[in-house]
């Protein structure tokens, strides 16, 4: 089984910052995304932020100037650094993993971490 350990969630206040940090160990063959989604209640889970081969990143435009995600291939952990944090940024976030070996492609999840944004 893969594990993703997630931490740093918590409860803010509007304008402050947060880290995510999401690490991935036991049967991890070659990752090559690495990413964070969130969801709220009655909505989808969508993309937050997501580090692909190379370093490439993308990110949700509602989070465009105040999101960065990081990895560290050798660790197998991505670290997302948010700021100026709103309201709307509360949602339960969620670790994803995809690695592969050879052919085979497999699609990991954290079991997720909230985050609170005072209003």
């Amino acid at each position: 089984q893969v594990q993703l350990v997630e931490s740093g969630g918590g409860l803010v206040r509007p304008g402050e910052s947060l880290r995510l940090s999401c690490a991935a160990s036991g049967s991890v063959f070659t990752i090559y995304n690495m990413g964070w989604y969130r969801q709220i209640p009655g909505s989808t889970r969508e993309l937050v932020a997501l580090v692909l081969p190379g370093g490439i990143t993308r990110y949700a435009d509602s989070v465009k100037g105040r999101a960065t995600i990081s990895r560290d291939n050798n660790r197998n952990v991505a670290t997302l650094q948010m700021s100026n944090l709103k309201p709307e940024d509360t949602a339960v976030y969620f670790c994803n993993v995809k690695h592969r070996l050879g052919d085979d492609e497999y699609d990991e999840w954290g079991q997720g971490t909230q985050v609170t944004v005072l209003p």
